[in-house]
């Protein structure tokens, strides 16, 4: 029997780490490259900006403890300068893909042969007009706790950030947390639910040094590895990340836009300042018990999704690699 131009079954997205060198030791080097882009080299404008609007130099350490915001520079600049550090923690992540998998960098991103970008933008319309609905709700149940705060140039400048720089940073940790790390652990451990689980963990977790963590406490890792778990199903699901990286966009541009506070992340010229104390409300539990289930309903009638058990619980094998296109039997 001959078999000429045998095709060989799609690669899911977890398979895609076969595609290139998937020894530990790559996933160290790249890991390296992405913090020393994020951490080092990233953060090297805005210790140069703290240290030419530092009185002196105590000034300058001191303000270190605060990451430097504490030195009052301006808000769309310290925006952009933090953004920054994320850009080149992209590019240490990608330059890894490409020279140390020896990979294309569009199977971190996808398992489709390229960017769904209409997918990108459906996640992104979905969740944001969820955000801004939310929003108005919390305002007429609790009016007095938002002040308007509308600064046209201000104001004008951060949905410019927002909107053009601000996905470089939502984009990395999407690409890292569910593309490289979902595909390393999936391939490691040879379990969906392993990688599932341990990304949004750990995702989770370093979240645990924003801020609100510690003004809220660690009951707030139920919205953090919620929302973890969540854009772990849609790219097991969707066989791709960008349904998540449209989610994890309008999720901060929604914050960092319409809505700031002295605690938060995000400190912006924002529409409204929330000025209410810290608490733990519905806004934290509705996200994650009401609000996640609907969106992954409307994405599972929207894109057809089946086979639930298998992605999300199933086995992950290497695939089957032929270097003829002809067998005879």
């Amino acid at each position: 029997m001959c078999f000429k131009n045998f095709k060989i079954k799609k690669m899911k997205f977890i398979q895609q780490a076969y595609s290139g060198y998937n020894d530990w030791w790559a996933y160290l080097v790249t890991l390296f490259m992405l913090f020393f882009g994020w951490q080092i080299i990233g953060i090297i404008p805005l210790v140069g900006t703290a240290y030419y609007i530092a009185k002196d130099k105590q000034e300058f350490i001191n303000s270190a403890n605060d990451s430097f915001a504490s030195l009052g520079i301006n808000s769309n600049l310290y925006l952009v300068l933090i953004i920054i550090s994320f850009l080149f923690g992209l590019i240490g992540l990608f330059a890894g893909i490409k020279f140390i998998h020896k990979r294309k960098i569009v199977s971190l991103i996808t398992s489709r042969t390229k960017i769904d970008w209409s997918r990108f933008f459906y996640s992104f319309f979905v969740w944001g007009s969820i955000g801004i609905v939310m929003l108005i709700v919390s305002y007429f149940i609790s009016p007095k706790d938002f002040v308007w705060n509308f600064k046209p140039v201000s104001f004008f400048i951060l949905v410019l950030v927002s909107f053009f720089l601000l996905p470089i940073q939502t984009s990395m940790e999407e690409l890292l947390f569910r593309g490289y790390l979902m595909q390393g652990f999936g391939t490691w451990f040879k379990k969906s639910a392993v990688a599932l689980i341990l990304t949004s963990v750990i995702f989770g977790l370093l979240h645990g040094l924003n801020p609100e963590v510690e003004k809220l406490g660690w009951i707030s890792m139920v919205y953090y590895i919620g929302t973890g778990l969540v854009l772990g199903i849609f790219t097991l699901m969707d066989e791709g990340t960008e349904l998540s990286l449209g989610f994890h966009a309008a999720n901060n541009i929604t914050a960092a836009v319409f809505v700031t506070a002295n605690w938060t992340v995000f400190k912006t010229d924002a529409l409204f300042v929330d000025i209410s104390e810290p608490s733990v409300g519905w806004e934290m539990f509705v996200p994650v018990f009401v609000l996640y289930p609907l969106i992954l309903w409307i994405f599972s009638k929207k894109y057809n999704w089946t086979n639930w058990r298998e992605k999300l619980l199933g086995t992950v094998r290497k695939p089957i690699v032929f270097n003829e296109d002809e067998f005879i039997a």
